[in-house]
């Protein structure tokens, strides 16, 4: 036998997973960094040129449509929203600090007390001046402005059934008596704001009764490591009442013929999403993801068709939600927003199911009885170890069996000499005459695959994490680099995580005692098969979560733990030994797929004798 199978094929499969998802992310990126390469550079070069040909019209243009401003304002019915003063209105709730402006009568930042940035301060949603709300309405019979670049001079605040109620008003300054408010209602313990759009005269403002609103969004950077975050970053929308979703490195738009409910965009850790409450009639979303030197994960913008019904005053709802992206939170609100959190996705859904249903209840659980993080995960291992524990038994009961049957196996081999194929038979017909299943042993690494990956979308997404502090690290949602080189290093960075170290040498001595247990000692695949698979884990956990690498850790010594007290003090070996023997002496009745793996394996033998005689 070439190799040993018992170890070997648990190992395989669970690189060939890590491998298959390192590999298609890392591609996303390579494939988004050369496209974006070149789209900067061509982009740069036609604004160059640009630049060159039309400075002197640009300067010309300026002047002119200055002097018109002074004769005949753009603005038609709404003269007095060229105001150019803007007015600041803060208010507040439990959760978030929300600075509105006179200028579009919009939100200008969102702050969530709950949640803060790297220097401390609270982190902050749609704070740039690239974000803002607005549609074009009609401010004459040949003019047209978008409201965010109106001023809306009258501003109301006032308290409705214990929530805050801001209102931004513009009157029409003619004898069209049209009006436009803008409400916005705050709650006092929620992340959602209602947003109405109110308009006296819908059918002078509005082109065919139909809203054109569009919604820019900016992603501030709000992590240590920008490109996991863009990787960890996504639009989502439910369109005719199913949910959908990209990741922004996979493509640019998405157009919507049919009604949407929601639009929304989910960084790592933190969610904005425009409801269209009576729905969106169709649309667009186009999205752009700048260079890393300019901390924004993603540009966004949003153009989305909403049909006003006529009337003397039209309502159109919407709602705002500037909050985290928990699960829990998100879910409450009852319109799919939950599915947008990464608890498995893609090839990797098959794991959300066992967060939603199994590892997230307990997470939560043990959160309640300690707010330290690093002892919840470990908790929380202690847990699952727990649960599979009657199937890792069998599995060191297997490898305690093949162990017995070291002598034997020897034996076999000085029989067949080095003929691999009859070796083959030969140990196929111990094994069955022993009772011995010689892929058991795989079992624990077979069983860690769906675990690891439920796990690793929880621990990129659960919250709590974020800036949990453990040990060494001050970030458990991020890798722990308290090793800094200085330079790059090609596939392990630029930094050593510590949680990291810990989790390839635990998984060494895992592979060390495993090779020990296995049947064919003499195999020399299995000399540097210990250490093959932890060298690859140091390449490709080392930017991991601080969370993954410290639960990896943590399981490796309970298997540690677990195998030496199992195989030490509760096997017992000779009655192994006399099991295998009463085994032997029972009938054995051989399945359809063995008789054709023999079959096979007799007729590639013949095949070889025929081979090596017509030779001679």
């Amino acid at each position: 036998m070439k190799f040993d199978r018992n170890t070997v094929l648990g190992f395989v499969v669970l690189a060939f997973l890590f491998i298959g998802y390192f590999y298609f992310t890392n591609k996303q990126q390579n494939e988004y960094r050369q496209q974006k390469a070149k789209e900067l550079a061509i982009q740069k070069a036609r604004e160059d040129s640009i630049a060159k040909i039309n400075a002197p019209i640009e300067d010309s243009l300026k002047k002119i449509t200055d002097s018109v401003k002074v004769v005949a304002p753009p603005v038609g019915h709404f003269a007095k929203a060229t105001d150019s003063t803007e007015k600041l209105v803060v208010v507040e709730n439990q959760l978030m600090k929300i600075t509105f402006t006179s200028k579009g009568g919009r939100v200008k930042s969102v702050e969530l007390k709950k949640y803060l940035e790297p220097d401390s301060s609270m982190v902050k949603l749609a704070s740039s001046s690239f974000d803002e709300i607005s549609y074009r309405i009609k401010t004459g019979p040949n003019s047209s402005e978008e409201t965010a670049d109106l001023s809306f001079t009258q501003i109301d605040s006032t308290t409705r059934d214990g929530n805050k109620v801001i209102s931004f008003t513009l009157h029409a300054s003619d004898s069209s008596q049209a009006t436009i408010t803008h409400e916005y209602i705050v709650k006092p313990d929620d992340y959602m704001i209602d947003f109405n759009v109110k308009m006296t005269g819908a059918n002078q403002l509005l082109d065919q009764g139909t809203m054109n609103l569009t919604w820019q969004y900016a992603a501030k950077q709000q992590e240590s490591d920008i490109s996991f975050e863009k990787q960890n970053t996504q639009v989502g929308y439910v369109k005719d009442g199913s949910f959908d979703y990209h990741t922004i490195g996979r493509r640019k738009s998405k157009e919507f013929d049919e009604s949407v409910k929601w639009v929304g965009i989910r960084q790592r850790f933190f969610f904005t999403i425009l409801v269209a409450n009576d729905d969106f009639s169709s649309g667009s979303l186009k999205w752009t993801i700048p260079d890393d030197s300019t901390q924004i994960v993603v540009e966004s913008i949003a153009n989305m068709k909403v049909p006003v019904k006529a009337g003397a005053t039209s309502v159109v709802p919407f709602s705002i939600y500037y909050g985290p992206s928990d699960y829990y939170v998100l879910k409450k609100y009852g319109l799919k927003f939950e599915k947008l959190v990464n608890l498995g996705q893609g090839m990797y859904s098959f794991v959300r199911p066992i967060n939603k249903f199994i590892i997230m209840p307990i997470f939560n659980f043990l959160s309640g009885i300690t707010g330290n993080m690093g002892i919840v995960i470990a908790l929380l291992t202690i847990f699952i170890r727990l649960i599979t524990s009657p199937l890792l038994f069998k599995s060191y009961l297997s490898g305690a069996k093949m162990k017995a049957l070291r002598p034997e196996i020897a034996k076999l081999k000085e029989k067949t000499g080095g003929d691999r194929q009859a070796m083959s038979m030969e140990q196929m017909k111990l094994f069955k005459e022993a009772g011995v299943n010689p892929l058991g042993g795989c079992i624990p690494a077979l069983l860690q695959i769906p675990i690891f990956f439920a796990l690793f979308s929880l621990f990129n997404s659960e919250i709590a994490l974020r800036g949990a502090h453990f040990l060494w690290s001050s970030d458990l949602s991020a890798y722990d680099a308290p090793i800094k080189f200085g330079f790059h290093i090609p596939l392990l960075g630029s930094h050593l995580s510590l949680f990291c170290i810990t989790a390839v040498i635990t998984s060494l001595l895992i592979s060390i005692y495993s090779m020990s247990m296995t049947a064919d000692q003499s195999n020399p695949i299995m000399k540097y098969m210990p250490y093959i698979f932890p060298i690859f884990l140091l390449f490709f956990f080392n930017r991991l979560p601080a969370a993954l690498t410290w639960y990896y850790t943590v399981s490796n010594v309970i298997t540690l733990i677990l195998q030496y007290i199992i195989q030490t003090y509760i096997i017992d070996h000779d009655k192994i030994l006399a099991k295998i023997a009463e085994n032997r002496k029972k009938p054995k009745s051989k399945s359809k797929w063995q008789e054709r793996m023999e079959q096979m394996q007799e007729q590639q033998r013949k095949l070889k004798e025929m081979k090596a005689k017509n030779k001679r």
